[in-house]
């Protein structure tokens, strides 16, 4: 019976310090999404990004919703990421929304 209660313990401590800090952020880009091939130039290249573990964008409301564990990166860093792509991205803040921009065509391909 020992024996189960410590190996229980040794798995309960294993799991605490092996939890992962996952945060989500929702931010804004410019220039606006306006295409799929907009959205999967953001897609493609935030996946790189440390840290990174999920990636959604919603062109509607132009979003980019991105999950990431806060042990390996932070959202300054995250917002960083953009730059290398030629995008600025602004972190919304709880309830703000975003209108879509008319646009007549996309020249991010």
């Amino acid at each position: 019976m020992k024996k189960i209660i410590l190996l229980f313990a040794m798995m309960v401590m294993a799991m605490t310090t092996m939890a992962k800090d996952i945060q989500t952020v929702v931010v804004t880009t410019t220039p606006q999404m306006h295409c799929e091939n907009c959205e999967n130039r953001i897609k493609n290249n935030l996946r790189f990004e440390k840290g990174v573990k999920k990636i959604e964008t919603d062109i509607e409301h132009q979003t980019v919703t991105i999950t990431y564990d806060a042990d390996k990166t932070t959202v300054e860093e995250l917002l960083k990421g953009f730059e290398k792509f030629k995008y600025s991205a602004r972190v919304l803040q709880d309830g703000e929304t975003v209108e879509a921009a008319e646009h007549d065509g996309c020249d991010n391909m």
